[in-house]
């Protein structure tokens, strides 16, 4: 496990205290540098400057101070730094990740619309940055009767038995050992299958479900093994599931301790970085946090 920072964005509202929380846990963990960033935002900014917050022409930044007297409550604290940045959030905080073993922050900070499930800064990092990305989301009035209670909750990590990532499965495998939990793999199939012909071309014979689902489980299996065998320690379960891979992984956000998707590969005709459809759907409307992790160099 990488031993880089662990890096909370904050910015003074409750939703980046809850950030905070889980960095403080996730830096526990990995016995990792815990790195508390504040990025006030000046639009006419254009890089990152770091600034000293003990400068007392810059004066006080009450969002670090906030930060600072939330852990002075802690007994055990890992190493702590603290920086303040000028800019905009939405393109710093993705190159605070360029050095970060893991970036987070929570779903909605003080800015944006109050009726936003994801707020954009949120969204650019989980979109951009080179490191996994934790989004932890906003609990809902009614999340206690919504998250299933009870104890030994899975990691959740969806794979594509199409197109599988080995790093979404290797972040998955190894949060999982991290925190002693069991690991829950969602392999979804589309089912009813639609099939599209063109005027006079004949239909292709019914299609056998159970045998999709059959394939489905076979090739998911080959990607897994070499994970498995890396951290035997990990019990891991295989779901093969019909329909909606996103709905499959909300659902099961209810019972997770965290949902780990992969953000998407570079194509040929869309250079830019992107996240795939499943991957914001999970984003915007999971119950637990959802870390989303970049594709490896070799895959991007």
């Amino acid at each position: 496990m990488s031993t880089q920072p662990v890096v909370a964005a904050v910015d003074g509202s409750q939703d980046s205290l809850r950030a905070l929380e889980w960095a403080l846990d996730a830096a526990r963990r990995r016995e990792a540098l815990l790195r508390v960033v504040h990025v006030r935002q000046y639009p006419h900014w254009t890089k990152a400057e770091v600034l000293d917050a003990g400068s007392p022409d810059l004066g006080a930044d009450p969002v670090i101070d906030q930060a600072r007297g939330r852990l002075a409550t802690e007994t055990v604290l890992p190493a702590v730094e603290y920086l303040t940045l000028e800019g905009a959030p939405g393109a710093l905080l993705p190159e605070v990740g360029e050095t970060a073993g893991l970036l987070v922050l929570g779903s909605r900070g003080r800015g944006g619309f109050a009726s936003l499930l994801l707020g954009s800064n949120s969204l650019a990092a989980a979109r951009d940055a080179e490191c996994p990305v934790v989004v932890v989301p906003r609990p809902a009035q009614d999340a206690e009767d919504e998250r299933v209670a009870g104890a030994g909750r899975p990691v959740v990590v969806g794979v594509n038995a199409d197109s599988p990532d080995d790093a979404t499965l290797g972040f998955a495998f190894a949060e999982a050992a991290l925190r002693g939990a069991r690991l829950r793999i969602v392999a979804a199939y589309p089912w009813p299958l639609q099939t599209w012909m063109l005027p006079g071309e004949m239909p292709s014979p019914d299609i056998d479900q159970d045998a999709v689902e059959h394939e489905t489980r076979i090739l998911a299996e080959g990607f897994l093994a070499p994970h498995r065998g890396r951290h035997a320690e990990v019990v891991s379960e295989l779901e093969v599931l019909p329909g909606d891979a996103a709905g499959h992984l909300v659902e099961a956000s209810k019972n997770a301790e965290l949902v780990v998707v992969g953000r998407h590969r570079r194509r040929l005709l869309a250079p830019a970085r992107m996240m795939g459809s499943v991957t914001q759907a999970v984003l915007l409307h999971a119950v637990s946090p959802v870390a989303v992790i970049p594709p490896s160099p070799a895959e991007a």
